[in-house]
């Protein structure tokens, strides 16, 4: 059954159609990815599904009672109300504080938050997952997520896939994210000229049916170009009088040219050559460092020694706020270590592109910012202006006159990587750089940098993104040291989840004491400011180790009780097994029920 239906849907901003007669439906229990350009009209088409806009033609309808939870990329939380306010609404704190569900959003979206901080006082990034953990506490049949992965790591984006996978309503999401579209979705919606070209399968089946779609148009389009010189040849032969004889003819010709569609825009990044590098690198030597400068703030490193050689291809990774930008701004000598010395290599010719984009200056023309690296470059034989290349990128007539202040964020990016890479670096710091991108702009770029031969240092939550380019994962992982994981991302998530590792810790906290518990007390809400009342550091490290074993066995009753409702529903015709399982089924509710109120307990005792 549907739970929505689009017939002949038309929508267009200004002179610019974004949806085009688009008819489809979305069933119970179905999960879409969607997927297309910047601008291409992916919100505009969720809106229209979410009944926020109202299509210029065509008929929406939703199946009566419809629950939609709508995650837009809009700020849409009341500043003057607290987190607490925000998420929870007017559930008590003994309702939620027992609802295991509740719970798990809370810890792994907010679970550094102040429930009672004012929603005013948070960052963009705070707002955002604020945004989503109160959507996902509430009951919908249908999620829409507009971009649900900006501002996560890569443990709260690995979490969230699981959650949703978990859930039974129908998902509809767009995400820039491939590896969260291959874990979400099982259908993919492409929005492409104002239509919707549907596939089945995630990212990656996307992919591959997009790649025999093309291969088959292709065979069409040589047949049809054989086709169109045999008409023109014959039209050409003999007198032109000839031509105007058989007039159906010369309509076919016509017929057959006149749906030539123009060259499309794609975003092309040059391959630059890269300058000659040394055997040295970076080297750090026993470096320690703090984020907010010598003393201040968590310690990112802490009297470590790196290499980083030639060649190397290096993610680097952790939660957020465990330090790495502030390595690479050490690497770019932006900021200087507490003690210690980085070594850099005499040949290294370094471009980094940071989050801000602070080194764009906005009051400047595109065309004049590229110009301000180089006029002209030599590609193979031939000269390139910096006017032809952005052309090549989808800066096209009037769009190189354009203030660099009034670009989107994405085309913000590709400027940037433009400038970084006209300027022949060696070395790369690439921080968040798939930031606002669409998919098609970061195959470019990861192209690009597959065959890059320089040295590179990236920092991202796009997880494909980070397994194609890169050659290794080294994490922050708390302890002050850059941590090699030769499994990659498995191995950084699997050491999270086992608690083996930690956030960063504060100035002053010893080595073997981290201040921030580790991902199974990360899955809690942040306890108040201050100490727990009437306990020492040892009782309370004990009780959260009584409280983690509670939630693990809460976890596994809740799993008995799904196996047992599934066997309920098979057994439905069959009455004495379906007493025996009900019996069951009452004792497992009051195993629960007793594990639920040891847990409030201890919550209590802790200030939870």
């Amino acid at each position: 059954m549907n739970l929505v239906n689009l017939e002949s849907v038309s929508h267009a901003y200004g002179p610019k159609p974004l949806l085009s007669d688009v008819s489809l439906g979305v069933e119970m229990g179905e999960r879409i990815g969607v997927v297309g350009r910047n601008g291409g009209g992916k919100t505009t088409l969720l809106s229209v599904i979410a009944g926020d806009v109202r299509p210029d033609s065509g008929r929406v309808t939703h199946t009566r009672g419809l629950r939609v939870g709508f995650l837009s990329q809009q700020d849409l939380l009341d500043p003057s109300h607290s987190v607490r306010e925000t998420v929870l609404g007017e559930l008590a704190e003994h309702e939620w504080a027992g609802d295991q569900r509740v719970r798990e959003i809370l810890g792994n979206l907010i679970g550094d938050l102040d429930l009672d901080a004012k929603a005013g006082d948070l960052s963009g990034g705070e707002r955002r997952r604020t945004a989503l953990a109160r959507l996902l506490i509430g009951e919908h049949d249908l999620i829409m997520l507009d971009e649900p992965t900006n501002h996560l790591d890569i443990e709260a984006i690995a979490w969230l896939a699981a959650h949703l996978a978990g859930r039974k309503g129908a998902l509809v999401v767009v995400t820039h994210d491939r590896w969260f579209l291959d874990a979400v979705s099982t259908r993919t919606w492409e929005v492409v000229d104002g239509r919707v070209e549907r596939y089945e399968g995630g990212y990656a089946a996307y992919v591959l049916a997009k790649a025999e779609r093309a291969r088959i148009a292709q065979a069409a389009e040589e047949r049809r170009q054989n086709l169109m010189r045999k008409e023109i040849a014959w039209l050409r032969r003999g007198p032109p009088a000839r031509t105007s004889k058989p007039k159906f003819r010369i309509e076919a010709a016509q017929a057959l040219i006149a749906n030539e569609p123009p060259p499309r825009e794609t975003v092309e990044l040059m391959r630059f050559a890269a300058a000659r590098l040394g055997k040295t690198v970076y080297d750090l030597e026993d470096v320690t460092l703090h984020a907010g400068g010598p003393g201040a703030g968590p310690l990112v490193l802490d009297d470590c020694t790196w290499q980083f050689g030639p060649g190397d291809r290096i993610g680097l990774i952790g939660v957020n706020g465990s330090g790495k930008s502030s390595v690479l701004r050490l690497l770019a000598d932006t900021i200087k270590p507490d003690s210690g010395r980085v070594v850099r290599g005499k040949t290294v010719r370094l471009a980094h592109l940071s989050q801000e984009l602070a080194e764009l200056d906005p009051t400047r023309r595109v065309l004049e910012t590229v110009e301000s690296v180089r006029k002209y470059i030599q590609v193979g034989k031939k000269e390139w202006t910096a006017s032809q290349l952005l052309e090549r990128l989808g800066f096209k007539g009037e769009a190189q006159w354009k203030v660099v202040g009034d670009l989107s964020g994405g085309e913000r990016r590709r400027l940037q990587l433009l400038r970084l890479l006209m300027d022949d670096p060696n070395v790369l710091l690439l921080d968040e750089p798939t930031n606002d991108l669409d998919i098609e702009t970061l195959n470019e770029l990861e192209d690009l940098l597959d065959a890059w031969p320089g040295t590179l240092i990236l920092v991202t939550h796009d997880r494909y993104f980070l397994e194609r380019v890169t050659d290794r994962c080294v994490a922050l992982l708390g302890d002050g040291r850059l941590s090699f994981l030769p499994g990659g991302v498995d191995e950084y998530l699997e050491r999270r989840a086992a608690g083996t590792a930690v956030t960063a810790r504060v100035a002053g906290t010893p080595a073997g004491q981290p201040a921030a518990q580790s991902a199974n007390s990360a899955a809690q809400p942040a306890p108040p400011t201050g100490e727990v009342s009437g306990l020492s550091a040892k009782e309370e490290r004990e009780l959260r180790k009584e409280l983690n074993r509670l939630e693990r066995q809460l976890d596994k009753l809740s799993g008995q009780e799904a196996k047992l409702h599934a066997a309920m529903a098979d057994a439905a015709s069959d009455y004495a097994k379906l007493g025996s399982l009900d019996a069951q089924l009452r004792d497992l509710h009051a195993q629960k029920e007793s594990v639920e109120a040891e847990w409030l307990e201890l919550a209590d005792r802790l200030g939870d």
